[in-house]
């Protein structure tokens, strides 16, 4: 395994985001030669974190727990738990990249991550085509680490993310933000990052997707009733309510600071036809279309 180098105190010519950065991030491809049995023991510098590919028949040893890859897993590990592997068949081509904690500015915590934490699954099984956008990944590290681009490291931090993002995607009971105990909170959450989804409208032509209580249910994957209950429970306002809320809000925008005709913006709004528009308008506003958009 390479060894990571650090800048000399003496070497003061160099740019400083090459001071900064140099030695707090490295990558290596872990060999496939015929007949190598690879195995690792625990990375020996502290405060490392790292990140592997390994793929073939794999026995880890982390913390007090003893796991197996099959074919193809991508491990996370930490300063702070003792891990180990081996292959028990010929090394297939993976990769691993270690980083330090001050690699990520204060803003990104790395530790803060689950699948950094101690106590947290630290494997990730992955499908073959999950195996190739990781070695992707992983492959674009060693090209960026080899060029001279002013902002390599910027790079690296990124493709870096993207593997922990890949591996929150893959188990999302195990990375959400919020404890079983906050359900209610985490639909309420996802329910209205959707519905802040369909605006702003910027053109006639657009339309927005969802404007129903069922069609929001449907692509949180909910009963329309659990979500209604968490709505309440959380806002004090019905899914429907919220709902309307939202489209009052642009419809008013719409109707102030654009010269499109009422038609259109009902059109945008998810409404097949004039009347039911200002219907719906008349009842939330207490005036029509028309009438609010002379007196705004």
């Amino acid at each position: 395994m390479g060894e990571i180098t650090f800048p000399d105190k003496e070497q003061l010519w160099m740019p400083g985001y090459l001071q900064r950065e140099m030695g707090q991030f490295n990558v290596f491809p872990i060999s496939n030669a015929p007949g190598n049995y690879v195995n690792c023991q625990p990375y020996n510098r502290k405060g490392f974190y790292k990140i592997s590919l390994l793929n073939g028949h794999t026995r880890l040893y982390y913390a007090d727990k003893n796991l197996e890859i099959k074919e193809s897993g991508l491990l996370f590990s930490n300063p702070q738990v003792p891990y180990s592997w081996d292959h028990t068949e010929d090394a297939r081509p993976g990769y691993f990249c270690v980083f330090t904690e001050s690699f990520f500015d204060s803003r990104q915590q790395v530790k803060d991550y689950p699948v950094f934490k101690p106590g947290s699954s630290p494997l990730f099984e992955l499908t073959p085509a999950q195996v190739a956008e990781v070695s992707s990944v992983f492959e674009k590290m060693l090209e960026e680490i080899d060029t001279d681009f002013v902002y390599k490291y910027d790079v690296l931090r990124n493709l870096t993310l993207d593997l922990v993002y890949k591996a929150l995607k893959m188990q999302p009971s195990e990375s959400e933000a919020f404890a079983p105990a906050n359900g209610a909170v985490r639909v309420a959450s996802l329910f209205t990052e959707l519905l802040e989804r369909q605006f702003p409208i910027e053109s006639p032509a657009q339309t927005i997707r969802l404007r129903f209580p069922a069609q929001y249910a449907e692509h949180l994957s909910v009963h329309i009733n659990h979500l209604n209950r968490c709505l309440k429970t959380i806002t004090g306002k019905t899914t429907s309510q919220l709902i309307a809320e939202r489209m009052m809000q642009e419809a008013r925008i719409l109707l102030q600071h654009t010269d499109w005709n009422i038609s259109e913006i009902a059109t945008c709004l998810g409404f097949d036809d004039l009347p039911h528009f200002i219907n719906f308008f008349k009842k939330n506003e207490a005036a029509t279309p028309k009438h609010f958009r002379r007196n705004a």
